[in-house]
């Protein structure tokens, strides 16, 4: 559980409601026609569970903390109509992201009922939710597909971790992280990156912290930028269509994730299509009430959080 220092540092659930110039979709602010995507073949469907959360970091980019409604839990009834339309449109892998999905009293049944379907991947803490479910969780590597979980430890330092995290929850994220790997599902590592790092230095500094807990040293990592809490924006420049002329083919967009994604988000009580994983703070990325209507239409890479794609070829789906 946090710390009381970490849950009494709220993260505000505020999304994206200012004011805006009427062409703001399409141009930047100095009037330049915006970059875009045009979506290919969805291949992989992010299912958002809540912003409902065990811990309250600062730095989240969903804003999560214990009880949190700003998106609400997912239901199975809420998601199976989504699963076999996704099927339906040739999708490749089921993923979940929260706050922490665990939280969510249904969480279980809908993974149960994805990895029947299709290779999942989940993102969670591995710390209090995920251990007290584990006799629930232990049945599902019986199931067709394999479920594949990313944990998120920020940095190679229990005491750095556990400021924003809450006192312990470096341990318990080490204690989720052995139990998943001794039953046999597929666990990597998301981790925070540092200005002017050097990675190697990094994953050898968690490699020493995975042999003293009795870990395997082969976890692989995804090393995530400050995203920037919801709402806000981080003065990132705005990618012009005149940017995109360095990636003129299909093979060479790829990488954003908007090109092959979708996420599910429930607002109130209707399941709505967002373009990506990091952009359910802007209502202007609701693509719509179904998977297909939603890949026909154009994403402007408008939200502050694109330039990480733009820049880093972020992917939250595929560790390095």
């Amino acid at each position: 559980m946090p710390s009381n220092a970490s849950s009494a540092r709220r993260i505000p659930a505020v999304e994206v409601i200012s004011p805006r110039a009427v062409d703001s979709w399409t141009h930047t602010r100095s009037g330049d026609p915006r970059g875009y995507i045009d979506s290919d073949q969805l291949r992989e469907l992010w299912i958002h569970t809540g912003t409902a959360c065990n811990l309250a970091c600062p730095f989240c980019l969903e804003g999560s903390h214990p009880g949190d409604g700003r998106i609400p839990g997912m239901t199975l009834d809420d998601v199976k109509p989504f699963i076999h339309e996704a099927l339906e449109l040739g999708v490749s892998q089921f993923s979940f992201t929260g706050g922490e999905p665990f939280v969510i009293r249904d969480f279980v049944n809908i993974l149960n009922y994805a990895s029947q379907h299709r290779p999942c991947f989940v993102l969670t803490n591995a710390t209090e939710p995920l251990l007290k479910r584990r006799h629930q969780v232990l049945p599902l590597l019986q199931n067709r597909h394999d479920i594949h979980f990313r944990v998120s430890l920020d940095y190679p330092n229990a005491l750095r971790h556990d400021r924003d995290r809450g006192d312990g929850s470096f341990a318990k994220a080490l204690e989720g992280i052995r139990w998943l790997r001794e039953q046999g599902f597929v666990v990597s590592i998301a981790r925070q990156s540092d200005e002017g790092e050097d990675p190697e230095e990094v994953a050898a500094a968690f490699r020493r912290i995975f042999r003293e807990h009795g870990i395997p040293e082969d976890l692989a990592f995804t090393a995530f930028p400050d995203l920037g809490t919801p709402g806000s924006e981080d003065g990132s420049p705005e990618i012009t269509e005149t940017c995109m002329e360095k990636y003129p083919s299909r093979e060479s967009r790829a990488h954003f994730m908007c090109t092959y994604t979708r996420m599910l988000v429930k607002k109130k009580d209707q399941v709505r299509v967002y373009a990506c994983t990091l952009v359910d703070d802007d209502p202007d990325y609701d693509l719509g009430a179904t998977l297909k209507e939603s890949m026909d239409q154009r994403i402007m890479l408008r939200h502050h959080r694109c330039f990480a794609c733009y820049r880093f070829g972020a992917s939250c789906a595929e560790p390095t």
